[in-house]
């Protein structure tokens, strides 16, 4: 286990921890990248010090309920006696869960309605935390005059609305983007936290206010001055931190996302490393052909495997067919896309495997490989665009006119198109075109895999060999 490391918030997280503490509901809006979880796992920690003990529920997407909240806590000291304990898998692994003592339990959206019910009236958790909090933004429900309660909206949505505020005291909300299509998403954040108190108790009474109907006649749009009001009228609960306050604009916020692999794939990828280990050492002078040796494990990393073992990239006459190994890197690229709150999101993917699975995953991903998918990428139109990194080398412009997130699915050696791809949407193109925003990198890593040793190329500038090499020297020591 690594050791825990002692928590000092950066100068953007400083606010967070007091801010929840001291607004009971509350949401922070903060831009994707500045590290919200640490925060409110601090902020329960100080709850339960202070005598409100009881049980927390954090909402999320799968990934981020299955992993993310637990091992966030099992990194910093002053959380060493702070427990996690995710809901996940089938029934009857939700329900043994539910048994486990824990201060926090995670349970992604989806099992929300399954929760609520089976738990009934024996709901104990006071303090709820809804991370990537726009998946409430369908709540259109509300409170009539005649005081009727109108329940409408998707059904995990209408189902917290049951307990939101009947049976918690402390919301929490945490998102990067509050209203990624317009100010209507906010009415429904909004509810949770206060009944409809500043927007309005109904969403139509939010409407009529600030609202009208566009000239087509279909839809509505934002009065002249909805903007203002409505973010006036949530200020005292929503706390916004924007990371181009704290940041300079000129580098990437680089943020890699680690993965593990499951139990069964890391027998197969330890068995398989551990063999080309064992050739490169009997071939010594051969070691410079290396980073073609690593291309099957990098596969691998990344969640497919060729099915003939004599394949090693997509180059080789025997690497057309693959099967599936796992989805743990599409797992956090989809919480990736969930952070970037409808800002497209550019992803750069290595393999043809990778390819075909992030399209067959994402079936509103454009493929910028294809002048139509190219074209719907620029016009905005999708929030997943994928490329190889060697498609979009020189000549390539304007993609910075439609996102400032590039996301790396899958590694490679190539120094010069990685960096070529991030030079399609990073910080120079982002000053160029009049942006005063940051450019975020995302890295999606494989723990203790090949994908590492690329990493510490690129950040140590070594040679390929010489960064296989120190990492053969440190799997060996094991």
């Amino acid at each position: 286990m690594l050791e825990r490391k002692e928590y000092v918030p950066r100068p953007w997280q400083k606010d967070m921890t007091p801010w929840q503490l001291d607004v009971p509901r509350d949401a922070i809006w903060a831009t994707m990248g500045v590290g919200k979880t640490v925060p409110t796992l601090t902020s329960l920690q100080a709850l339960k010090l202070a005598g409100d003990d009881g049980p927390a529920l954090a909402l999320g997407p799968l990934r981020v309920a299955r992993d993310v909240w637990s091992k966030e806590a099992l990194k910093w000291k002053h959380l060493e006696y702070f427990s996690v304990q995710p809901i996940i898998g089938d029934t009857s692994a939700r329900m043994l869960a539910l048994r486990n003592k824990a201060d926090l339990y995670t349970i992604n959206y989806e099992n929300i309605p399954w929760l609520i019910e089976y738990l009934g009236e024996n709901w104990p958790f006071q303090k709820v935390i809804a991370d990537e909090a726009t998946r409430l933004k369908s709540f259109k429900g509300g409170v009539r005059k005649n005081g009727r309660f109108d329940v409408i909206g998707g059904e995990r949505a209408k189902a917290l609305a049951r307990i939101a505020h009947s049976k918690t005291k402390w919301f929490f909300e945490l998102t990067g983007t509050p209203a990624p299509n317009g100010l209507e998403d906010l009415w429904g954040q909004a509810w949770y936290l206060d009944v409809g108190k500043r927007l309005g108790a109904s969403f139509g009474a939010f409407k009529n206010r600030w609202f009208q109907r566009s000239f087509d006649g279909y839809g509505s749009s934002a009065l002249p001055f909805a903007q203002q009001q409505i973010h006036d009228a949530l200020r005292d609960i929503c706390l916004t931190v924007d990371i181009k306050d704290f940041v300079d604009v000129k580098e990437p916020v680089v943020r890699n996302v680690f993965v593990d692999l499951p139990t069964g794939v890391r027998r197969l990828y330890n068995d398989m490393e551990k063999q080309m280990f064992m050739e490169m050492e009997e071939r010594t002078c051969e070691v410079f052909n290396a980073a073609a040796r690593t291309q099957k494990l990098l596969q691998i990393a990344n969640g497919a495997v060729y099915v003939d073992p004599l394949s090693t990239d997509d180059s080789h006459p025997l690497s057309k067919e693959w099967k599936r190994a796992h989805d743990e890197k599409l797992l956090a690229l989809e919480s990736i896309i969930e952070e970037s709150g409808g800002m497209p999101v550019l992803c750069a993917y290595q393999f043809r495997s990778d390819r075909h699975r992030i399209l067959s995953k994402f079936d509103y991903a454009a493929d910028l490989s294809t002048p139509e998918g190219f074209a719907k990428f620029m016009k905005g139109r999708c929030r997943l665009g994928i490329a190889h990194p060697a498609s979009l080398g020189h000549g390539v412009d304007g993609l910075q006119d439609v996102t400032n997130i590039c996301c790396f699915f899958g590694h490679d050696w190539n120094s010069e198109q990685y960096d070529q791809m991030i030079g399609r949407v990073g910080p120079v193109r982002q000053m160029q075109s009049g942006y005063d925003r940051p450019m975020f990198l995302y890295h999606i890593i494989a723990r203790d895999t090949m994908d590492e040793a690329v990493m510490a190329r690129r950040e140590m500038k070594r040679s390929v060999q010489d960064a296989l090499m120190e990492y053969m020297k440190r799997k060996n020591g094991k």
